[in-house]
């Protein structure tokens, strides 16, 4: 809630604790709400002090008329609240986070190789269209999508400026985790990008977006899902409601990695902060599905996968939302 004015006598904390949590690097947004409405709750309901009672959380988070997800995420903010109260001195219920919520099992598409070829082809002999920039942008911006593993936002939010020729890498400004970081290109890749911009962004603002749109402004999310499911119709690449999609591309450049590290011996331990950082995940989690998910797609590898990780490769599905 915009220009919320904070009433409970927990006002300070909530505001201190949502400070803390932005200089370490998190948007915070979505909690802030929880939070916003926690203290309207409190105020409302007559509470005084700054003790976090049993019933005074719960009666909160267990509202009947909402459901288990808004529950799932109301555990989770004042769990985290309730670790801060107590680590402050004051007394606090620690809410558990206990409401189970049915797991998404899709799992990723990992493209061939021929595959890939068919789907590179369609993008660049695509039927060329009036008033259009796709058949300039979209050969570069999935080249791009595949050989980063960016995710698509972030790929869409690029600027020219943040595109660095001499060293052949890109910034990634302010991204899922509210983080920036480089991502060094391929040569082949950052090659094709420095002829990219002298063909077409030559006499444009460096605050252009580096794939725009038609208009050069940014492109919306769903025109290049749009644009994708015509190329993977022209590649012959069967399309459902489960995929394959985008992101996919994100996954596979994980799993390949992960193959090929494991198949020329490398300690993998020690490689995987490496994935994590390049690819931008806010912790060690997320990347531990690509462990086992690499592992089942290529069960020949599994015994050294394991042997090289012990128990990190964590068991079930796959959460889009985690990588």
């Amino acid at each position: 809630m915009k220009n919320y004015t904070w009433k409970s006598t927990l006002s300070e904390h909530f505001q201190t604790y949502i400070s803390i949590q932005r200089t370490a690097g998190f948007k915070f947004v979505a909690q802030e709400r929880v939070l916003q409405h926690f203290d309207h709750y409190h105020f409302y309901n007559g509470y005084q002090g700054t003790r976090l009672t049993i019933d005074m959380v719960s009666g909160f988070i267990y509202n009947r008329s909402e459901a288990a997800s808004t529950w799932r995420n109301k555990e989770i903010v004042m769990h985290g609240f309730g670790l801060y109260m107590r680590d402050s001195g004051y007394q606090a219920y620690i809410a558990e986070i206990k409401t189970e919520l049915p797991r998404s099992r899709y799992i990723p598409h990992i493209y061939t190789k021929s595959e890939l070829d068919r789907f590179f082809k369609a993008v660049d002999q695509y039927p060329h269209t009036m008033n259009s920039a796709r058949n300039t942008v979209d050969p570069v911006l999935f080249r791009f999508l595949y050989g980063t593993g960016a995710r698509l936002s972030e790929a869409l939010d690029l600027k020219i400026s943040d595109f660095d020729d001499k060293e052949g890498s890109v910034i990634i400004r302010q991204a899922k985790n509210n983080k920036d970081r480089i991502v060094p290109l391929h040569p082949s890749l950052a090659t094709r990008i420095a002829a990219y911009l002298k063909c077409f962004h030559s006499d444009h603002s460096r605050d252009i977006h580096l794939f725009p749109s038609s208009l050069l402004t940014r492109m919306d999310t769903s025109t290049a899902y749009r644009h994708f499911r015509d190329y993977l119709l022209m590649a012959d690449i069967p399309h459902t409601g489960h995929g394959p999609r985008i992101h996919d591309f994100r996954h596979g450049l994980a799993v390949e990695n992960l193959r090929r590290w494991s198949a020329e011996g490398k300690d993998l331990l020690n490689l995987l902060p490496y994935l994590s950082a390049y690819m931008g995940h806010s912790d060690f989690r997320a990347t531990q599905y690509y462990l086992r998910l690499t592992a089942e797609i290529y069960p020949e590898m599994m015994e050294t996968m394991e042997a090289a990780c012990m128990d990190i490769i964590p068991e079930g599905v796959y959460s889009n939302e985690e990588s």
